[in-house]
């Protein structure tokens, strides 16, 4: 196969991709409010994780080709510009096969709140993802106490808040 385009490889990778996610998710078990969420740290993601004992912590997972994604990263920095001082850790998980693509997205949609890549599938493998965005709010025990498919705008920011300061109480 001779690829040659940038936007011929780009999406001959995503393609592979999600192949690769979809094999993947087909055999991990659904991740369901109460279950406590798999640990970060033992996950062999790419990035710097703060202590997430004790905090109230929204994992998600986005991918630079997710134009949900690039609607929700400002919803997210906002809540953790107002909750981060208050308790709330963000941990964003990115899918991309490549850093450089995360990057990318990182430059047009940045971040002050933790961003971490899932380059070996391990977590992803745990957790069954039915679409991007999506979205797991824990409480301060590691708990799913919310589950957000997809991102829909003003609605879903207005869920998050209502759930965030409710766990932050």
């Amino acid at each position: 196969m001779n690829i040659s385009s940038n936007t011929t490889k780009r999406k001959f990778s995503l393609l592979i991709t999600l192949l690769a996610l979809g094999t993947v998710l087909g055999t991990a078990a659904p991740i369901n409010v109460g279950d406590l969420f798999p640990d970060l740290t033992q996950c062999g993601l790419e990035g710097t994780l703060p202590e997430l004992k004790g905090k109230v912590v929204l994992v998600d997972f986005f991918a630079s080709w997710c134009d949900p994604c690039k609607e929700s990263f400002p919803a997210m920095e906002a809540l953790y510009q107002k909750y981060g001082p208050k308790g709330l850790v963000i941990v964003a998980v990115n899918l991309d096969k490549n850093k450089a693509d995360m990057d990318d997205f990182l430059k047009e949609h940045p971040a002050t709140f933790i961003v971490v890549r899932d380059a070996s599938k391990r977590l992803v493998g745990r957790v069954k993802i039915p679409t991007m965005p999506s979205s797991f709010l824990l409480d301060r025990d590691g708990r799913v106490q919310a589950f957000h498919r997809g991102f829909k705008g003003a609605e879903t920011r207005e869920e998050y808040t209502r759930e965030i300061e409710s766990l932050l109480k």
